[in-house]
């Protein structure tokens, strides 16, 4: 369902102009190659004001990623790049403003549908729709400065670190 931004089109008002920002960005297909997908808030529909929107992409050779990056959207608003390491992965991630939109790239050497943004992504969704309520909350607690996966911790009353325990949790519960 999350591997095209097509549901965007018909989603929200927000929804729908993220999904002509990117369709008029040429981001999925310029960026092909690294098999984009669009994560975070915004496709399941718990994105708040100051929401961006995360594009996670495939990439076992980031020095040629960087540098795509940098040639395909390097002259856009507020372009940085950054190198880190996300528990013992090398990443690239770059950010940028297009519209009324901040953009982050995300590029790390492991298939997008086993990178934690997704499927972060794909069990909050099954949480949303088996639990009635739990969005409005989820949102109400971003709203207050929380991050997503604390905040959907906090609602199941999951404790410890809560990117790591959202994951055992969708795994027992058979969403991923």
């Amino acid at each position: 369902m999350f591997e095209t931004i097509d549901h965007l089109y018909r989603g929200t008002t927000k929804q729908n102009l993220a999904y002509k920002a990117i369709k008029d960005l040429g981001i999925l297909h310029d960026l092909s190659e690294f098999h984009p997908i669009l994560c975070g808030t915004l496709p399941i529909g718990i994105d708040i004001e100051r929401s961006d929107l995360d594009v996670i992409m495939e990439a076992y050779h980031l020095d040629a990623f960087e540098k795509k990056l940098r040639h395909l959207y390097g002259e856009k608003d507020h372009f940085i790049v950054k190198r880190n390491t996300i528990r013992g992965v090398p990443v690239v991630k770059a950010n940028f403003y297009y519209k009324e939109f901040e953009f982050e790239l995300f590029g790390q050497p492991e298939p997008v549908t086993e990178q934690n943004a997704y499927l972060h992504m794909i069990i909050e969704h099954a949480i949303m729709l088996e639990i009635p309520g739990i969005k409005e909350g989820v949102i109400k607690l971003k709203q207050q400065g929380i991050k997503t996966e604390p905040a959907f911790c906090k609602k199941l009353g999951l404790e410890g670190d809560p990117y790591k325990r959202l994951i055992d949790f969708g795994r027992n519960k058979g969403y991923i």
